[in-house]
């Protein structure tokens, strides 16, 4: 017996901002989530699966339009005609109450009721799937006490979209722990919600995918599904890839380097480690430029240098396609510090400020609230939404402040002031 667990597809999830970006492959990124499900499809179909599992969230939000819902009634037509049978629950994005149109699926799809908790029965395979939709986006309670108990004899799954005790980056819906999953005493978890695959437990296994498709900067690496097996009473599982664009983000060391052709080299050797076996899909790059150098004088004088040095660098690299999402300069200036500080100059009351700043926590803060508080507060939805300053974080302000020190550094040794 072997089947798919999928969770998160999130399918036509809205991209925003990507305007901004000159040159990016806009239509690729938004046909992302299609082609990762077109791909899933295409390795069930390969593989002939038993059924395929999805742990919720197939859609981002209410359709815009019935395309969206079609395009994935399409693809459990193809595994229809296989006969591949396929279980859904739905998540906090999809929930019942988010959901206003409707299309009837094909005959092999089955839909977990949000009511009661279910249990599914494959017979032919000893199979009992058990699991329940979230009704409304908001579920705080535990569902796994109604999930059924397991069915004697069978190969028991569970089926659920949860938070278990808390992830980073994600809200708390169905919140429950490992010890009640399991007591359940079923064989296998099938668990969504967390975008990032991790393996929460090994006997029973309890797992989530992570998502099919990376959307944006913050979900990098590999997306996929599981592909598992059960045979004699053993179970073998492997990650499989189904990503088209694979988010990524490269730290490039510019320590030393003095010369602007050195970036080339030094951009395509950072980058070897994620290239390697994955050629075949856009990577997608965010860069982040660090190490003291003397180049920073020059990104000073003309900005935008550096960063038009790493898309060329890209272009240079044949093996695979690389688009550079954003290039961030978190770089210094060759500088003795301790003598800076004792300097009567621009460049000497310029680090005593910042030293001050930095060093004083309650300051800091002060500072950052003044400054930036209502900036971040009049900026657009689409920029919020990706990263900007917390001004909360302390070492997110030092951060902020120290590089630009070194953009003011730069921009002095540049207007003839010796820094």
């Amino acid at each position: 017996m072997r089947f798919i667990h999928a969770s998160d597809l999130h399918i036509d999830s809205p991209l925003r901002g990507l305007d901004r970006y000159d040159g990016a492959p806009v239509e690729r990124l938004r046909t992302a989530t299609r082609s990762a499900l077109e791909r899933l499809v295409d390795k069930a179909l390969a593989e002939g699966v038993d059924f395929v599992l999805f742990a919720g969230d197939i859609y981002d939000r209410d359709w815009q339009d019935f395309h969206t819902g079609l395009f994935f009634r399409g693809q459990m037509v193809r595994l229809e005609r296989a006969g591949i049978r396929c279980c859904i629950v739905q998540g906090n994005h999809d929930a019942q109450g988010v959901i206003s149109r409707q299309l009837t699926l094909p005959s092999n799809v089955t839909v977990f009721s949000s009511r009661t908790a279910q249990t599914i029965r494959l017979d032919d395979l000893s199979v009992a799937i058990h699991g329940r939709s979230f009704p409304e986006r908001e579920v705080n309670e535990d569902l796994v006490p109604s999930y059924p108990p397991p069915v004697p004899g069978f190969f028991n799954i569970g089926l659920l979209h949860t938070s278990l005790t808390g992830r980073a980056g994600h809200d708390t819906y169905a919140p429950t722990d490992l010890p009640t999953l399991v007591a359940k005493g079923y064989d296998y978890w099938a668990l969504g919600h967390v975008h990032a695959r991790e393996m929460v437990n090994a006997q029973p296994r309890i797992v989530f995918c992570g998502n099919l498709q990376g959307r944006h900067a913050k979900e990098t690496g590999a997306k996929g599904c599981e592909l598992v097996t059960v045979e004699a009473g053993r179970l073998e599982a492997e990650f499989v890839a189904l990503d088209v664009v694979r988010w990524s983000q490269l730290t490039v060391s510019l320590e030393g380097v003095d010369r602007l052709e050195s970036l080339h080299e030094a951009f395509a050797h950072a980058m070897e480690p994620l290239l390697a076996g994955t050629t075949d899909r856009l990577h997608a790059v965010r860069v982040t430029l660090t190490g003291s150098t003397e180049l920073h004088r020059l990104e000073a004088a003309q900005p935008g240098t550096l960063a038009a040095a790493m898309y060329a660098a890209a272009q240079d690299i044949g093996v695979a396609e690389i688009w550079i999402e954003q290039v961030r300069l978190e770089l210094s200036m060759p500088l003795d510090r301790a003598q800076a500080v004792q300097r009567q100059d621009a460049v000497g009351e310029l680090v005593r400020l910042v030293d001050a700043i930095v060093n004083d926590d309650a300051e800091l803060m002060r500072r950052a609230q003044v400054e930036l508080g209502d900036l971040l507060g009049a900026m657009p939805a689409e920029v919020t939404a990706g990263d900007v300053p917390r001004l909360d974080d302390l070492t997110e302000l030092r951060s902020l402040m120290l590089d630009a020190e070194a953009t003011v550094l730069a921009r002095l040794s540049a207007a003839g002031e010796e820094a």
